[in-house]
């Protein structure tokens, strides 16, 4: 028989699998022959979608809201998403520099694939949310990942962002708060970025901001903020994290009228526009304000909490403390090298987050990647309950390790 991948494209044989699709894949596989799997591997609220969305749903459909959308989305839900930069950032726009895509990853891709040529370089600042290097190679850029130092809570300095310039650089692509660490830049550690930024007008930066309102610092600053630099700008936002709308696939960007345009060009030939009934549920959650939330993040406050207290019982494991997001993500560096019970060695973070997954029953996501090969990134979007359940087991089974 003939070789299965010989009439793949090399595009799709070179990229790799989402590891935190393929570690909740793995737990669902055991899940399904009965074991009781704890699942931190995935970033997704544990909540509901308020049921005021859904309401604006269920009324989209009597409406007759089932035909084709305009590209970029629907003018209302472009000036609602206008109308939440001025309230919530401070930042003026109009609707025809939105628009709205299936999912904030969409977003992301979107821009860069309207920005990067072959052999572009993209500063990616790590730990980085694992897609981000997959999306700059799909086009044929080059990821050039920078490593933020644990003692400054993994963030990349202006110094080192600086550094990391070439005659090459393209485009940088940060979040924050970020996934995986739940670190976030403060307003004077933006300004300092901006302010390199601004000395390099052909450099764009890609702002994911997809965890804005999952933030604990009580302030949250967007890069497009900094006049010099708002140009310069993508902004990437979406319903996915804030308001529990994972699966109803709603992400947009904020930019320039010509890269707007050049992204709305794109996705005409990709997806055109986005789903009608998650559209109008989107337009009522920016309309409803932030109440439902602030509800959740509440929740998310106290599980941060509480997971670090539980981790803090686990020696072996360093911690950061999280400011934002629904991560913790620790290094694990001290268990490479050690022994299994059953004899295999503990080399790196993904033999010890399959060993977790097998031993303990907890699923969660090697820090490779993430860019991060000395971490391991664990969810704390689920019941507290669970949380304990996990982190008790965690500790358990690392103890075995000898």
């Amino acid at each position: 028989m003939a070789d299965p991948t010989a009439y793949l494209s090399d595009r799709v044989l070179h990229m790799q699998e989402s590891a935190t699709i393929a570690m909740a894949k793995k737990s669902r596989e055991l899940a399904a022959k009965g074991v009781d799997v704890v699942n931190l591997s995935f970033g997704e609220p544990d909540f509901q979608t308020p049921q005021y969305i859904k309401d604006a749903a269920k009324q989209a459909l009597d409406e007759g809201f089932t035909f084709y959308t305009p590209v970029p989305g629907y003018l209302d839900l472009r000036q609602a998403i206008c109308d939440k930069f001025q309230r919530d950032n401070n930042l003026s726009y109009k609707p025809t520099e939105i628009v709205v895509s299936t999912g904030a990853k969409q977003s992301l891709t979107n821009a860069v694939l309207a920005l990067v040529n072959p052999g572009d370089e993209v500063i990616i600042f790590s730990p980085y949310w694992v897609s981000y290097a997959a999306i700059v190679e799909l086009a044929d850029g080059v990821p050039v990942p920078i490593m933020g130092s644990l003692d400054n809570d993994y963030k990349v300095t202006a110094a080192e962002f600086a550094a990391a310039i070439t005659p090459r650089t393209k485009l940088v692509m940060y979040s924050s708060p970020c996934n995986p660490t739940g670190a976030v830049f403060s307003r004077a550690e933006l300004s300092a970025i901006a302010d390199v930024l601004a000395q390099h007008p052909h450099i764009f930066a890609l702002a994911d901001e997809i965890y804005e309102y999952i933030n604990f610092t009580g302030e949250h600053v967007s890069l497009a903020q900094f006049a010099a630099v708002k140009d310069q700008v993508i902004t990437v936002n979406g319903f996915s994290k804030g308001y529990a709308m994972t699966g109803w696939r709603l992400g947009y960007m904020a930019a320039r009228q010509d890269i707007a345009a050049a992204c709305d060009k794109l996705q005409g030939q990709i997806t055109s526009g986005t789903c009608s009934i998650a559209q109008r549920a989107g337009l009522a959650a920016l309309k409803g304000g932030r109440a439902s939330a602030d509800e959740m993040v509440a929740a998310y406050h106290r599980r941060r909490d509480l997971v670090l207290e539980l981790a803090k019982d686990i020696p072996g494991l360093k911690t950061p403390t999280p400011d934002g997001a629904f991560y913790i993500f620790p290094d694990v560096s001290a268990f490479f090298g050690r022994t299994a019970p059953d004899g295999s060695t503990i080399n790196d973070s993904s033999d010890l987050a399959l060993y977790l997954l097998n031993d303990a029953h907890v699923a969660s996501v090697s820090g490779d990647s993430f860019g991060a090969p000395d971490c391991i990134r664990f969810s704390t979007a689920a019941a507290d309950e669970k949380l304990r359940v996990a982190f008790e087991r965690i500790k358990v089974s690392l103890a075995k390790l000898s």
